[in-house]
């Protein structure tokens, strides 16, 4: 405050010198207050975008970045936000890279197109989507099997090995199954690769009562929500690190899917929800069934 009353006297013509002796201050002491005082104050909305860019794992654009925000009570406008990503070089970083993980050129029979990309069931457990990626590492090439609820989107099962046999498969579905119990009547879609239509697999379906889809030869559209989960895991998580071997990779990829993606990355096609608050929030509003016996 002492800076604001030699402003003042200042004002009235008093020297600076004489204002400090009277009030018993340094002049650097006062220069110094000033300099402090005149230092504009911290953006909050600066603060907010980077954390919330940071919280993503560097991948949201203004567009979730502004759901985010809004979803912690932060209101800022799109073009802010833009503004702001700019200033501060918040630029999503990835480079996309392609390499087939699944050979189609067998012998095996192969399922019809059953889910004919419908990928917007009205309920949970009524169509899963499957498929095959690799990881890069120190150690060699680790291949990720994932199972995904077409319904809210969410990783509901996935397996990971340094080879990519039959099991691999089964395992991820095993644990869809462990986590979800889903009916006979459910459709798992895949491509038309070999592990998929191998004995083991299509045995685990079987005995399930599940139904078998296969995406049409050559065309990766059939199954383009498994493709672009792992699209997104690559952006946001896998092209970001240098995994060392194969358990560092194990361990980052499993925590990608259950801290962020399930539990916290926005989707748009779930009206920027999370799958779990997604599921959640459905589950909530469906209707309470009242008996009539009385």
């Amino acid at each position: 405050m002492t800076h604001r009353v030699i402003d003042e006297l200042q004002k009235k013509a008093f020297p600076v010198a004489q204002s400090c002796r009277v009030l018993g201050v340094s002049r650097s002491g006062f220069y110094e207050a000033k300099r402090r005082a005149e230092k504009p104050a911290i953006c909050k909305a600066r603060v907010h975008v980077r954390a919330a860019f940071a919280a993503s794992g560097q991948s949201y654009g203004s567009r979730r970045l502004v759901a985010a925000l809004a979803m912690q009570g932060v209101q800022v406008g799109r073009y802010k936000v833009r503004r702001l990503m700019r200033q501060e070089r918040l630029k999503p970083v990835w480079k996309r890279k392609f390499v087939h993980t699944t050979d189609s050129r067998h012998g095996l029979p192969v399922a019809p197109n059953v889910l004919a990309r419908q990928f917007n069931p009205a309920a949970p457990n009524v169509a899963y989507a499957s498929d095959i990626t690799y990881i890069r590492t120190g150690a060699g090439w680790l291949y990720l099997a994932v199972v995904l609820d077409l319904f809210s989107r969410k990783v509901v099962g996935w397996a990971m090995a340094p080879s990519m046999p039959a099991s691999l498969v089964c395992d991820a579905l095993r644990m869809a199954i462990g986590q979800r119990r889903p009916r006979p009547g459910l459709i798992v879609h895949s491509d038309r690769g070999s592990q998929y239509a191998s004995d083991q697999y299509q045995a685990l379906l079987a005995g399930h009562g599940f139904v078998c889809s296969m995406s049409r030869k050559g065309n990766c559209w059939d199954n383009a929500v498994a493709e672009r989960f792992f699209l997104n895991l690559k952006m946001e998580r896998v092209w970001q690190r240098n995994y060392a071997n194969h358990a560092e990779a194990k361990c980052d990829i499993a925590a990608y899917i259950v801290e962020f993606y399930n539990s916290q990355r926005l989707h748009s096609v779930l009206g920027n929800q999370p799958p779990n608050v997604y599921e959640r929030n459905m589950a909530a509003k469906e209707p309470i069934v009242v008996s009539e016996i009385t």
